[in-house]
């Protein structure tokens, strides 16, 4: 005998199949009277209840004292004049007027953003392509993954001193690879108009941990799609495009947003190269927003200035994330949302 799917059968079985919005899981209005927990039962779920903020608690109270209570204070300190010796002074809303107005805050944001917007889309595509190559690496993979991710164990201030040595226009390696094929290299780490784009060439230093994360979704990819469409007569080309890229958005999109957020907070490549002790000098075309707060706080102790400056770089960080966010309801595929 052949069962009939009727709307209501297919009703219910919607409601059984998603517990929470149906009516038989859903909580509250469809539920019967409630009943009483007996007090053995009241005991062992206070005991759960316990043990749980027992675990949690090692986080929670790191979290308020090493992230809330910083937080907090740092918009207390941007309502006043704090020098550290000194107590501090409420002066209102007087350091966001200052900044409003203050040239070095709009040449410093600037130069970020041109840097981040170089930065994340070359290291982002860089980091898919080199993964793209690894897939297809066989058993010299574990090799290569390795080789790729060592780079990124430099400590960031090494990478900043490698910017003077690598980049130097008069005896720098670059230029002198560049110069065996004929080609002058610029001044990168003196002329203005190359300094950013020198920074960025040397962020690439770091591009093997993205590498590996990616290389981890291109695994993940179900190789019946890829079979299907090559049989369709795509090529690699077309494959990629309209096949792998989909399916690794969501980790595509991670990268974008944690580089974008790492790329505004630039500070100790730039600092170690152009501002440190390393024999480096200030320049504006390196002036970052991080070191411009950085200099306010530790070396002017302009305390309340510069707290102003990090809850400006952090309204900044959060509606540029929001925006992602928003526009990755449209481009990032998860498996889990079909």
């Amino acid at each position: 005998m052949t069962a009939v799917a009727t709307p209501a059968a297919a009703g219910a079985t919607a409601s059984v199949r998603r517990p929470g919005r149906g009516r038989l899981g859903g909580a509250g209005k469809g539920r019967g009277p409630k009943v009483p927990l007996r007090p053995s039962q009241r005991r062992n779920r206070r005991r759960t209840v316990l043990s749980a903020l027992a675990f949690l608690s090692p986080w929670i109270i790191g979290f308020l004292v090493f992230t809330a209570w910083p937080i907090g204070y740092s918009l207390y300190l941007s309502l006043t004049d704090y020098d550290i010796i000194n107590a501090p002074t409420f002066v209102g809303l007087e350091n966001y007027v200052r900044l409003a107005g203050d040239p070095n805050v709009q040449l410093a944001l600037g130069n970020t953003v041109v840097f981040t917007l170089l930065q994340v889309p070359l290291y982002v595509t860089l980091s898919f392509a080199l993964a793209l190559l690894l897939d297809k690496a066989g058993r010299s993979m574990g090799f290569f993954r390795t080789a790729f991710f060592l780079p990124r164990m430099t400590p960031p201030v090494a990478v900043g001193v490698l910017v003077l040595l690598l980049l130097n226009g008069q005896d720098g390696l670059l230029n002198t690879a560049l110069g065996w094929f004929g080609i002058d290299g610029p001044n990168w780490t003196t002329d203005s108009a190359w300094i950013k784009p020198g920074l960025v060439l040397m962020s690439l230093w770091t591009v093997g941990g993205s590498v590996l994360i990616l290389l981890a979704a291109l695994r993940g990819v179900p190789r019946e799609l890829l079979d299907a469409a090559k049989m369709d007569g795509a090529g690699f080309f077309r494959r990629t495009w309209h096949v792998t890229m989909p399916m690794v958005s969501g980790p595509l999109f991670f990268l974008v947003v944690v580089n974008t957020i790492d790329g505004l907070q630039t500070f100790t490549e730039a600092y170690t190269a152009y501002f440190g002790s390393t024999g480096g000098y200030g320049n504006d075309a390196a002036l970052f927003y991080a070191i411009y707060l950085f200099q306010q706080a530790f070396q002017f102790f302009n305390m309340g200035y510069a707290s102003a400056l990090a809850w400006l770089l952090f309204l900044v960080v959060l509606a540029i994330t929001g925006v992602q966010l928003l526009v990755s309801r449209r481009v990032v595929y998860y498996e889990a949302d079909r």
